[in-house]
């Protein structure tokens, strides 16, 4: 694996099983066993409040481009390879947003509202970034 020179995630406590589930290509979403609401990572459920019933649950790794933008300037040495690049937000079929990228995809070919699907970039040995592709 090369040196990766892009930032990396901070893991804390409650991302941990995220990123651990990111590491062996599974998707999981924070869940609410009591509204099923979900979430990308949170400590409590902002629809009912609940604390008590929330679960690390598997989800579908599907979404669709809610929007992006086109980055054409370096602002962090580890991205010079690669403008232009986009930053997009995709909206999860589970509901929550993410702040990703769209791979496998020319820039000029993003829609918004195109379905998408999650792919992994083992970035590190302990790392793997969720990322996103054309879905089909």
């Amino acid at each position: 694996m090369a040196d990766y020179s892009k930032p990396l995630p901070l893991i804390d406590e409650e991302s941990k099983p995220f990123w651990d589930a990111a590491k062996q290509h599974q998707f999981v979403l924070h869940h609410c066993k009591n509204c099923g609401t979900y979430y990308y990572p949170a400590s409590y459920c902002r629809k009912c409040a609940t604390l008590a019933h929330m679960e690390w649950a598997p989800a579908s790794g599907k979404g669709t481009l809610y929007t992006y933008i086109i980055m054409h300037q370096v602002y962090q040495p580890g991205f010079k390879g690669e403008v232009p690049y986009n930053v997009s937000i995709v909206e999860l079929e589970e509901g929550p947003f993410i702040l990703t990228n769209i791979i496998n995809c020319k820039n000029e070919d993003l829609k918004i509202g195109m379905p998408v699907q999650v792919v992994f970039d083992d970035a590190t040995e302990e790392v793997s970034l969720p990322k996103f592709k054309p879905a089909g």
